[in-house]
This record gives structure tokens, sequence and C-alpha cells, in this order.
């Protein structure tokens, strides 16, 4: 019928890894969040960390985390303004999954594996409920989107 509408349908809610994604979904983002893991860093000790990318880009990919509340900046100087960029929290979270995620390319391109220092034995992930100090498999958890990974 003309003039009929239908009704309006919410978009599904993002699933976890895909708002994860959208908070540092991208490059960049993720190797500075790895350069800042051993500490603060400036402005230009990020660029040359991260050879090849463009000062616009790695002051978007600044505010963007900070907006994100993955980083935190705080001016050492004023005149001119400069600040200096460190991890939160959530920032240092993100440490296990990208040594998880380098791991896996290093794997895939021929790289070693991560070993444990004392015995040299590559390092598996796994995951671990503390209450019942045991490792669980994917098929134990209630999350749905990690079985279907």
């Amino acid at each position: 019928m003309a003039g009929v509408t239908e009704p309006a349908v919410a978009p599904p809610s993002p699933t976890a890894l895909e708002a994860a994604l959208d908070r540092v979904g991208d490059r960049w983002s993720l190797l500075v969040v790895d350069a800042l893991l051993d500490g603060p860093r400036r402005f230009g000790e990020l660029r040359e960390a991260l050879p090849g990318i463009a000062p616009n880009i790695l002051t978007d990919r600044l505010r963007r985390l900070e907006r994100e509340r993955i980083l935190v900046s705080t001016p050492y100087t004023t005149r001119p303004p400069r600040m200096d960029y460190r991890l939160t929290g959530d920032g240092r979270d993100l440490a296990s999954a990208l040594r998880l995620l380098a791991d896996w390319g290093s794997r895939r391109t021929g790289g070693e594996p991560l070993r444990h220092d004392r015995c040299g034995t590559p390092l598996e992930a796994r995951w671990y409920c503390p209450t019942c100090a045991t490792a669980i498999s994917d098929a134990e958890t209630n999350d749905q989107e990690t079985r279907q990974l």
C-alpha cells in the first residue's frame, strides 16, 4: 500500500569481537599500543618506534585511542604543547591479545613461537578458571562467539 512504511528494525548489537575491533582494529592502533607496552613515550619516540607512519596518522590514532580510554596523554610542556602518552589499564590488558596475535603471525611466517624460558617448550594459550584452578576448552565457556571462531 502506498504511504505505509515498515517499522524500523534496530540493527543488531555488535559482537564482542566487532566492539573490540571498533576500538583498536586497525594496524597502526595496535602497533601504537605495542610501542607503549614498555612504558610512556613522547610523539617523536613513537614515530621512531613506528617507521612508516605518517605524522597525521599517528596523531589521529593517538586521539582515537585516547577517546577510547586505551591511552592517556599528559602534557610535559605547555609552550608549545607537548604530550607524553601512556597506556591505561584497558590498554595494558591488550598486551595478552597482542602477544597471542604476534605469536600467531610468527608461526605463520616461519618465525619462532613463544617458548618457556625454563624448558624451551613452545607455549600454548589456554583459558583458565581461577575458581576451579583448571584450564578449560572453548566448549566449556558461555560465549557463543568464541565457539563459532
